[in-house]
């Protein structure tokens, strides 16, 4: 089921974008085995597997690639694959004898995916660094804050999801589809600085001209326009409004009761004008505020917690989010007309499938014996 039915990709368990950019794999159909380590790495932010969500709808395996018969089996499963994905630091896999020109000799049309912050070179290359180290270097972070404050990191949205899984799933996609002209595969090298500077791409070309000046909070889409903000409620909850058009902006201000007043809002400073928004919409609970406001074209939306997201009635219609083994989570997106994609299945412990998923790929009962017997299972 899904889009990407019948290929097969093999994962190299990690953190952050190299598990979301499998998940979006595997959520559209393809067939990804997860190849963990025997020992936890100590990475990313502990919790308890079930809820690790970025690791659903696939079968982890747990070998010991310090060991010769490990990284035989690895490369049993990369010949049968269309993809690999690896976030290791540079020359890691190749020390371990999963570089892709092993790789690719085993395997002439592989698409070896190679996720990294910093890219495959330069000076940074073999530094750690997370998220936000990665779109502080970009031009990412820099932008994004309240006038006269300091930077507000979005989450890790940006570098390890948006510029990262993203541009690999991308990559590792376009790789697949020319691999099938050309019977040749290659590196896909995704660097979250790459992808986030891409992300950014139309601020740039902004502020080429001065169209986007580098003061955080004075340009519209920072908040420096009233029509571009949170507002809080009567009863402290938040709404968001972003009407840039004129048409919808008027709709909101006739709807708030703003559109009569002398001078008018638009005549104002962005500073007033938010300020006369912020007494007005105190004025009435989110609720309240929402019957007036939301289903309309004054582009308006309750701000709603992780916890109410799931019960808003246009999320329920949608079925943007879904339960799977008692944890609400979001949806496999985006939709497709025909090749639907099934419902994921549940996050497993590492190595929870380590024989069952080696048997799916072709492995004899005596394979599995030799590799026990080697220690390859930890």
């Amino acid at each position: 089921m899904g889009p990407l039915n019948g290929y097969k990709v093999v994962e190299f368990g990690g953190i952050g974008p190299g598990p979301m950019c499998a998940t979006l794999l595997a959520d559209m159909g393809a067939t990804v085995i997860r190849i963990d380590r025997t020992v936890p790495s100590g990475l990313g932010i502990p919790r308890p597997s079930r809820y690790d969500l970025l690791n659903r709808n696939r079968h982890s395996i747990a070998i010991d690639l310090k060991k010769p018969e490990a990284i035989e089996t690895a490369l049993k499963l990369i010949e049968q694959a269309d993809a690999l994905i690896e976030g290791f630091r540079p020359g890691t896999m190749e020390r371990l004898g999963l570089g892709p020109d092993v790789c690719m000799k085993r395997n002439p049309r592989l698409a070896y995916g190679r996720m990294t912050g910093w890219g495959q070179e330069g000076p940074l290359a073999l530094t750690a660094g997370h998220d936000i180290n990665y779109i502080a270097l970009t031009g990412v972070l820099h932008a994004i804050g309240r006038k006269g404050d300091k930077p507000v990191p979005p989450l890790n949205l940006i570098g390890d999801f948006g510029g990262g899984a993203m541009f690999l799933a991308f990559g590792l996609v376009c790789a697949m589809l020319e691999a099938k002209s050309s019977d040749q595969g290659q590196v896909v090298d995704a660097a979250m600085v790459d992808g986030a500077a891409f992300l950014m791409t139309p601020f740039y070309g902004m502020h080429a001209y001065d169209g986007f000046k580098l003061d955080r909070g004075t340009n519209i889409t920072d908040t420096g326009a009233y029509y571009w903000e949170v507002y809080e409620c009567a009863d402290g909850r938040f709404v968001s409004v972003g009407p840039i058009e004129t048409r919808f902006r008027e709709l909101l201000l006739k709807t708030m009761g703003l559109d009569k007043i002398s001078p008018a809002l638009d005549a104002l400073s962005q500073d007033e004008a938010k300020k006369l928004l912020e007494k007005t919409f105190r004025t009435k609970t989110q609720a309240q505020w929402c019957e007036l406001l939301e289903g309309t074209d004054a582009c308006f939306a309750p701000v709603l917690s992780m916890a109410d997201a799931p019960n808003h009635p246009h999320n329920r219609v949608r079925e943007t989010f879904i339960e799977i083994d008692g944890v609400v989570q979001p949806a496999p997106a985006p939709r497709f007309s025909r090749t639907k994609p099934g419902k994921p299945t549940p996050p497993e412990n590492p190595g929870q499938s380590t024989k069952s998923a080696l048997r799916e790929w072709g492995f004899a009962e005596d394979d599995l014996k030799t590799l026990e017997r080697a220690g390859v299972f930890g």
